[in-house]
């Protein structure tokens, strides 16, 4: 961005939470979002999932994670099988960003 410009939307702060997580079922050959309590999540931050800590269930793909509502994680995962397949419980490794401010509707 331009040094000329009042920059908007740079990262405020971007840390790592391990919220443990009990997903139910997902059907086969579908994804499914599941929600999760996770205190201190906010509707602005920009959520990736780096994955179980553990060995993820043969077949399953963590794939988008949002927060439609503050302190509740949306959590989707696929299911790639032809039967239904429960997620690794445990331990996720998240990745949380903040912005300073709204973001910028382009990279000019």
């Amino acid at each position: 961005m331009s040094s000329t410009t009042i920059t908007r939307g740079n990262v405020l702060e971007t840390f790592y939470i391990g919220p443990t997580l009990t997903p139910a079922a997902v059907a086969t050959y579908t994804t499914a979002v599941q929600t999760f309590n996770i205190p201190g999540l906010k509707t602005t931050d920009i959520i990736v999932a780096i994955g179980a800590k553990g060995v993820q269930v043969a077949g399953i793909i963590t794939a988008e994670c949002d927060c439609y509502t503050d302190g509740v994680l949306s959590f989707q995962f696929a299911n790639t099988t032809a039967a239904s397949v429960t997620p690794y419980a445990g331990t996720y490794v998240l990745q949380i960003t903040r912005t300073e401010g709204p973001l910028p509707l382009t990279a000019v």
